[in-house]
């Protein structure tokens, strides 16, 4: 085998395998929002499918999210969130400041509007000006109205890697979504088509592992009944290569 061999060899091998000896790098804030239908016996999540072009997990099923924006801090509210929300994003150290929890929630709905169309909003009394990713509620005369959202799990990306994210996981009921922006899901789109799928189906078994333990952490939470405030959230984070999960408090 030629040393040119041997090197797509070994590229082969690892292809696909997040690269774990980089510099420690400082996680990035992220919001990711799981949207949860309750119509039924049995509770469906909506997923994405990715485009099978694109770098990173082509071709998986994945819950809209992404980085927290600057802008996000800034943008207009229908309502504010709730003081409970507020204070489960607050937990951990060090505390999170208020401005920093509403960011984490408005990037969730954010990224849910840019990735699938689908917006949680509420009509605005004074009609405010937004721009660029938020565009699509002022032409539907709504504001970013994150009352509906639950925190269901904080995750980070270990250390080693060329992405750390701080993750903040969300989740709302269908019933909040107040619009539905057409001809994001196509062909070309990163997510290039969207389904609802029952907690615990074959679509879901192949979703990255961290999000499969923050999916059972919500689907252990909905089998008791109404989503609650007050439930423990889980952190999972690593310590010494291996994943720790504590409660934040």
């Amino acid at each position: 085998m030629t040393d040119t061999s041997r090197a797509a060899e070994k590229a082969k091998i690892h292809e696909g395998k997040e690269a774990d000896h980089h510099p420690y790098f400082r996680p990035k804030d992220a919001a990711t929002l799981i949207l949860v239908d309750r119509s039924g016996a049995t509770p469906k999540v909506l997923v994405g499918k990715r485009h099978d072009k694109v770098v990173f997990m082509p071709g998986k099923f994945v819950f809209p999210g992404g980085r927290v924006d600057k802008d996000d801090y800034r943008v207009p509210c229908a309502a504010p969130i709730t003081t409970e929300l507020e204070a489960n994003l607050a937990k951990g150290s060090p505390k999170t400041p208020a401005s920093r929890a509403k960011s984490l929630a408005i990037a969730a709905i954010r990224e849910a509007c840019e990735e699938t169309g689908l917006c949680l909003g509420r009509k605005a009394d004074v009609k405010a000006k937004l721009e660029g990713a938020w565009k699509p509620f002022a032409d539907a005369g709504l504001l970013p109205d994150p009352s509906s959202l639950f925190l269901i799990a904080r995750a980070i990306t270990p250390p080693g890697r060329v992405k750390r994210f701080d993750t903040r996981f969300f989740t709302a009921d269908a019933s909040a979504i107040t619009h539905r922006v057409d001809g994001v899901i196509h062909a070309d789109a990163e997510l290039v088509e969207l389904v609802w799928v029952e907690l615990g189906s074959k679509p879901l078994a192949d979703l990255h592992p961290m999000t499969r333990n923050v999916l059972n952490e919500l689907d252990t939470r909905l089998a008791t009944g109404p989503l609650r405030h007050d439930a423990p959230v889980p952190f999972f984070h690593f310590y010494g290569g291996k994943m720790q999960k504590d409660i934040l408090s």
